[in-house]
């Protein structure tokens, strides 16, 4: 079966360990953002000159360290790293009053770079994605790997989008969070739809609840249309008008601070969704 590859491992040339298993350990490398400088418990985080002392001349860096995969088919897109989560992963950075001391749920967590993030100025955490691959127990490798900048609780559910049947439990610690995060999870078209009904399912409640989703529009010529077009992207949209009832949509300008390393292109999309509270009361 075709297999693809993310383009992120050849933009900035990261510093990748091939494991025994078949993945890789790649340095993902940012710039810390003043609030993490200040904090005392990041200091093994940043660059220290020859001597020995904190450079101050020069921006201070912080290496996450990811296991993923190199490829993978398709439906296992979620063992590597996407453009997507690493531009949500800047968002985050970028307006930490908005995610500290939040319950944040990430939806198709992949390898859990983004929840990562999030753990560092979240009050708590919750990984989800589907129990394939091992990506359960990477998405945990990943977190203990990175236990410097998990500063919040985290839990790691398994949610599949084409099973909404949860368990009376992970229901109520899914609909628990304010916040929901999703990044590159529009792929195929029956997923993008379950993926959709999964939001509309999170968002049917008397709770506010904010869901910020990264994506990339990827262009195809179709002979169809005769016209270059972004199919996944295109079907993501039309779900969200088939479903989403009375919900806020919003695209929010990308031109926020980058902290990671790639190639920020202007086919990335950040959209944010709101539940309208009132009209849900009153149904």
């Amino acid at each position: 079966m075709h297999k693809v590859t993310s383009e992120i491992y050849t933009e900035n040339d990261q510093i990748s360990e091939e494991l025994d298993n078949g993945n890789a350990v790649t340095e993902f490398t940012f710039k810390c953002p003043s609030y993490m400088i200040e904090t005392e418990s990041t200091a093994e985080m940043l660059n220290y000159d020859s001597d020995d002392d904190l450079d101050v001349d020069r921006d201070k860096e912080g290496v996450i360290l990811i296991e993923h995969s190199v490829s993978t088919e398709l439906n296992l897109v979620g063992l590597q790293v996407w453009r997507a989560a690493l531009l949500l992963a800047d968002y985050i950075l970028s307006h930490q009053d908005l995610f500290r001391n939040q319950i944040i749920l990430e939806l198709g967590s992949g390898v859990g770079l983004t929840s990562i993030v999030a753990s560092y100025l979240a009050k708590e955490v919750i990984c989800t994605d589907i129990n394939a691959g091992d990506i359960l127990n990477l998405i945990e490798r990943n977190f203990l790997r990175n236990y410097t900048y998990v500063r919040s609780g985290f839990h790691i559910e398994e949610v599949n989008f084409l099973n909404l049947e949860w368990p009376k439990k992970l229901e109520e610690k899914l609909q628990s969070a304010n916040i929901v995060l999703a990044a590159d999870v529009i792929y195929d078209d029956k997923i993008t739809d379950g993926f959709v009904r999964t939001l509309m399912k999170l968002l049917y409640t008397k709770k506010k609840k904010i869901i910020y989703i990264a994506l990339e529009k990827r262009y195809v010529f179709t002979v169809a249309d005769l016209d270059t077009i972004a199919p996944m992207y295109e079907e993501f949209l039309r779900c969200v008008e088939k479903y989403k009832m009375n919900w806020s949509v919003d695209y929010i300008n990308i031109d926020f601070p980058r902290y990671f390393k790639y190639d920020r292109v202007k086919h990335l999309v950040l959209m944010k969704i709101q539940n309208n509270t009132r009209s849900v009361a009153h149904t």
